[in-house]
């Protein structure tokens, strides 16, 4: 099978297209003929050696896989012939960037049928890091207030469907170039953080998915009401913890996890009509080094690359 490794970390052009033998499922796995996989975010971190989640070279990243299982290792609960999705082994090792990839079978769910196979290979990371932060962690319920910064990415853009979907008033900032597409997917309020400062517009604010970090969470802190909760993707500075603890506002730090009853929640709302997956650009699986330049570009919604 064709498969994309990195003998070094760096820039894009250390992604190299090769041969290896297919993998073989093992006990409770399944091996998937991937037809696209999602590109993310940690994904480039994980490569450049930012983020050294994998270790050192050689490997394979990626996780977001959609594709056709075409073999069933021992006491695998998927069939032969069925259209899965998933985010399988994260944070280990799971080598989607690749034709094949065996992975645990109780880690993937059936393919949405509204969705192609890059909407649904674009699904999994993002979207359970928004549904785990809000349904999970955050409780959301109807009538709650929620922020969501970076609205317009791969996390963002799938959170404001979901808040949305459980009765959340959505706040949403957004450069100015994304604010349509942002109040396309149901936004209430949308806030060129470009040109105003989200905390004096936001209002009273019960739940915030802060996708910056660093000192920025500290501000998001500032802008919930005592009670509520940040849920923060990436570590906030010091002060956001202080803030947090002297406005008696909950500060969680999420990584996300493979979890196969939010993958179908998720696939429930999408073929409601509910959630609907922006796929911006999409690559052929030799081009995964222009597909990452490509990301770098911050792009709406999500990048695929097609197997």
């Amino acid at each position: 099978m064709q498969i994309i490794i990195q003998e070094q970390t760096g820039g894009p052009e250390v992604l190299r297209l090769v041969e290896r033998p297919s993998p073989t499922p093992g006990k409770g796995e399944v091996l998937v003929r991937v037809r696209a996989a999602g590109l993310n975010p940690v994904d480039a971190s994980v490569r450049a050696g930012a983020f050294r989640l994998l270790g050192q070279p050689p490997f394979t990243i990626g996780w977001d896989i959609s594709g056709v299982v075409i073999a069933a290792g021992p006491e695998a609960d998927i069939a032969p012939g069925a259209e899965v999705f998933g985010m399988p082994r994260f944070p280990k090792q799971a080598a989607a960037y690749a034709e094949e990839v065996a992975a645990p079978s109780q880690e993937l769910a059936l393919k949405p049928g509204s969705l192609t196979h890059e909407q649904a290979a674009a699904l999994p990371l993002a979207g359970l890091t928004a549904w785990q932060s809000l349904m999970e962690m955050a409780e959301i319920e109807p009538g709650h207030t929620v922020l969501i910064h970076g609205a317009g990415g791969g996390v963002g853009h799938l959170a404001i469907q979901v808040a949305k979907a459980m009765g959340a008033f959505v706040v949403a900032t957004a450069s100015a170039g994304k604010g349509e597409f942002v109040r396309s997917l149901g936004a209430d309020t949308v806030i060129d953080y470009r040109k105003e400062d989200f905390s004096e517009r936001a209002g009273e604010i019960d739940i915030a998915l802060e996708t910056i970090g660093g000192e920025h969470a500290t501000k998001t802190v500032a802008a919930v009401r005592p009670g509520g909760i940040v849920v923060s993707l990436r570590p906030p500075a010091e002060s956001a913890e202080t803030q947090a603890r002297a406005r008696g506002v909950r500060l969680e730090t999420i990584l996300v996890r493979p979890d196969r009853h939010g993958l179908t929640e998720l696939a429930r709302l999408a073929d409601a009509g509910k959630l609907r997956v922006h796929v911006d650009g999409t690559f052929p699986l030799r081009e995964a080094g222009a597909a990452h330049a490509y990301l770098a570009t911050k792009p709406k919604g999500k990048v695929v690359l097609t197997v």
